[in-house]
């Protein structure tokens, strides 16, 4: 029975995503940039983004029981490696105008070199891309392998307060000055790999890959991040979620289990933030701001701590209400109604008035603890109870 159950939900899993995947390549074919539904691949591309993060966070927060308020800052360390790996030589004086540069190369430049291939290649610029995301997560893993070490000894809003001072931090510091030959200061970095440029010659047809990647990315590294959960590993940090003391007491090491949760979901936070650097085009540290983290936050709470499936439609929803459907009540017109009412900032008042009522009438969010396989599974009757001895000798 319970091997029929897993069969179904990989059959079920790998459906769905059969089914996103050709949707995208789709978009991207039939929409054009100056359609009015434009807006909707834009969507599906930022909302893939947060919802690796916020999965990440919810590796964290949910399953864990451990409160950080650090993904931005982790996001901001995997932009800015990927950016920096990214950017080929050409563009690096025009980037770096105001220092010398300390990385003049990209990774798409040293594949292709490396297999003689011409600069630009696609081979180059699918593994350049690759190996840059790798790079971003490894390096965001290793920061919060160094913090961990004194922060994860405190504990609930303790921890919290530390890590999002850390986001803090890091954001002065990547400002700096001192680091401008490396994170080119104030200044914006740009020039690099975009989604944009995921765009193919296939049989004399030129084939749009600008939605599929991020999609497929974020869905990979959720994917592992479920196996994860579902591993010894994972019964593992729900133990330390429910009862730290008798989790300890059973055997499992602690530190060493928080240690490996944090920066496991760092390094995805990291992949994500790289993510993030291909849609936004250009970065700087300015923008990723607290309240980037309290909106990921917000979307974990929404979806349901402890639910995957919940955070990633929390995702798409959120993306979807703030930046598209809603955005009509700050320009005086909505759903074909002009009022006065209509002006800048009201999207938000209604915005604020939506979570309000989900927070309300869903107090688990929207998904609980249920997961996609979940969703087109049968419920179970309960079964009668069995009748006593006396009640069937008296009949």
């Amino acid at each position: 029975m319970e091997k029929s159950r897993k069969k179904l939900n990989v059959i079920i899993t790998a459906a769905f995503l059969i089914a996103l995947y050709a949707l995208t390549i789709l978009l991207d074919a039939v929409i054009a940039p100056t359609s009015r539904m434009y807006m909707l691949i834009t969507v599906i591309q930022k909302s893939a983004v947060y919802a690796l993060v916020a999965v990440s966070m919810n590796l964290l927060n949910g399953f864990t029981g451990l409160f950080s308020l650090g993904q931005a800052g982790f996001m901001l360390i995997g932009a800015y490696t990927y950016a920096i790996f990214s950017i080929p030589s050409e563009n690096t004086a025009s980037v770096y105008q105001y220092y010398d540069a300390v990385v003049t190369f990209s990774f798409q430049e040293a594949i292709n070199g490396l297999f003689g291939l011409e600069a630009t290649a696609a081979p180059g610029l699918i593994l350049g891309a690759l190996l840059a995301m790798l790079l971003a997560g490894a390096v965001a893993a290793l920061f919060a392998w160094l913090i961990g070490l004194p922060v994860l000894r405190l504990k609930s809003d303790y921890l919290a307060i530390a890590t999002l001072g850390f986001a803090e931090i890091i954001k002065a510091i990547f400002q700096w000055a001192k680091l401008g030959p490396l994170t080119n200061g104030s200044n914006v970095l740009r020039g690099y790999t975009r989604l944009s440029d995921f765009t193919f010659e296939i049989g004399g047809t030129s084939v749009s890959f600008a939605t599929f990647v991020p999609v497929f990315v974020a869905s990979m590294c959720i994917l592992l991040i479920v196996l994860l959960i579902n591993s010894s590993y994972g019964r593992a940090f729900k133990a330390i979620r429910e009862d730290e003391v008798a989790a300890e007491a059973m055997g499992i090491k602690l530190f060493k289990h928080k240690q490996m949760a944090f920066c496991i979901s760092c390094f995805f936070a990291g992949v994500g933030g790289a993510l993030l650097a291909m849609f936004m085009n250009t970065i700087q540290a300015a923008q990723f701001k607290s309240s980037m983290t309290y909106e990921i936050l917000l979307i974990v709470v929404l979806g349901g701590l402890g639910s995957v499936t919940g955070s990633c439609i929390a995702s798409f929803l959120f993306i979807a209400c703030s930046e598209w459907w809603l955005r009509g009540l700050d320009s005086g017109s909505f759903l074909g109604i002009e009022s006065t009412i209509f002006r800048s900032g009201f999207r938000l008042v209604v915005f604020s008035v939506i979570i309000m009522l989900v927070v309300l009438f869903f107090r688990k969010g929207l998904m609980g603890q249920k997961e996609l396989p979940d969703l087109f599974r049968r419920r179970r009757k309960p079964a009668a109870a069995p009748a006593s001895a006396e009640g069937g000798a008296s009949k």
